[in-house]
């Protein structure tokens, strides 16, 4: 899942994390989450420096999660769900291939 890559960032914990094109059009579609749109950045900045959340049932699955004070209506933080996978290097070695799945806004207390 490495073609058509929007942007990679690194997060907090050293992991480089991409978004593709395709990902991008599914969360901002109008039936998904369409206030994401112009919260591409919140969205870099939840990647670079959330907290993150390893799912109990799909250990390859991570929620990071950060709050501002600038969302849509009364949300309060970004959530991204990232994917942690494997792809294949030139030589057949195993390369990380980590990236977002999906992101929402959410109000949090």
């Amino acid at each position: 899942m490495t073609a058509g890559k929007r942007w990679s960032v690194c997060d907090r914990y050293g992991n480089d994390i991409y978004l593709t094109h395709e990902r991008w059009r599914h969360i901002v579609e109008a039936t998904n989450h369409p206030e994401m749109s112009a919260y591409e950045e919140h969205l870099k900045a939840t990647i670079r420096s959330g907290k993150r959340k390893q799912d109990p049932l799909n250990p390859q699955k991570y929620r990071y999660v950060e709050g501002f004070d600038d969302l849509a209506e009364d949300n309060t933080h970004i959530v991204a769900i990232v994917l942690f996978r494997y792809g294949e290097g030139q030589g057949g070695e195993p390369i990380p291939s980590d990236y977002v799945v999906t992101a929402y806004q959410k109000e949090i207390g």
